[in-house]
């Protein structure tokens, strides 16, 4: 920690606007790095029986890395003018104007760039499944405009990086990537419903859409819902991979989080919602580490 201290200071001092575009990549916010690499990272390990080598794992963590941060910038190029609105994000560097369009733009285009290189190191498949999805992920901002569920776009875009770990290590996808795609989708609409709980009433002043609007008073029902639903299709995948207990054991864990989920939103309130959203940073590497040692564990080699 003192060591990062200190490169941030060194870099603060030399370049001083460097900090708002880490702001503007939300890299000093992780989370959403975690919860779109960890539903990858199963379906590389799934897709691969194990340990998918390390160019495959470098190309998809970096990646991920760098679509993620291409993807918030977007947002907030699209939300520019609704940020400046809502309490939580009326701080970000394009709400408060200390980064303009064009630079947003600029940088976004570098960390496509990036993201590109290394997708072309795969194969046709992956990089044609890389275009479809980021096309999805541009559009989806403008979705809360019209639709009450952006929460299933976000769904769809999160969720490319599983048929793309499916081609980039068989080239193909199976029944197992359409499941494991359909349970991730799931989860996805429940923790993003979680997100945008924290802020409904700014989303309605706004006339803004989501999910959490949608639901009104059902919502901890539906994501309740939404929620076995997902755990039920991971214990469907592991039936068809052919998994064994430190899955099934995960599973069961990844279980109490939701569980856990619940008892956070149970009075609707921002910092419990918001805290129910992080937590499945933990629901998603339970899942991981499960797929990881049971591969270990129970490796035909």
């Amino acid at each position: 920690m003192i060591r990062f201290l200190q490169i941030h200071s060194v870099f603060e001092s030399r370049f001083p606007r460097y900090f708002d575009f880490v702001s503007l990549a939300r890299l000093d916010r992780p989370i959403g790095i975690y919860l779109l690499l960890w539903p990858t990272l199963w379906a590389l390990w799934l897709a691969g029986k194990g340990w998918p080598g390390w160019h495959l794992f470098v190309v998809f963590l970096v990646g991920t890395a760098l679509t993620r941060s291409a993807g918030c910038i977007m947002n907030d190029i699209a939300d520019r003018k609704f940020d400046i609105a809502v309490a939580r994000t009326k701080d970000r560097p394009l709400a408060t104007g200390v980064i303009d369009i064009s630079e947003a733009f600029t940088f976004m285009g570098i960390l496509c760039f990036l993201a590109l290189v290394l997708v072309l190191s795969t194969n046709l498949v992956t990089v044609i499944l890389a275009f479809f999805g980021a096309g999805i992920a541009v559009i989806y901002p403008y979705m809360k405009r019209y639709t009450y569920m952006p929460q299933a776009v976000l769904g769809v875009a999160f969720s490319f990086g599983i048929p793309m770990a499916f081609t980039a290590v068989a080239n193909d996808v199976t029944k197992l990537t359409g499941l494991l795609f359909l349970s991730n989708l799931l989860w996805i609409v429940a923790y993003d419903t979680e997100y945008a709980m924290v802020d409904r009433k700014d989303d309605i002043k706004l006339g803004l859409k989501s999910s959490a609007i949608l639901f009104g008073d059902m919502d901890r029902l539906l994501i309740g819902t939404l929620q076995l639903l997902f755990i039920y299709g991971l214990y469907l995948v592991g039936q068809i991979a052919e998994l064994h207990w430190p899955y099934f054991m995960g599973l069961c864990f990844a279980a109490c989080f939701c569980a856990y989920q619940q008892y956070l939103i149970k009075s609707r309130t921002q910092e419990g919602c918001f805290k129910a959203f992080l937590n499945n940073h933990w629901l998603g590497l339970t899942v991981f580490i499960s797929i990881v040692l049971d591969f270990y564990m129970y490796s035909p080699t």
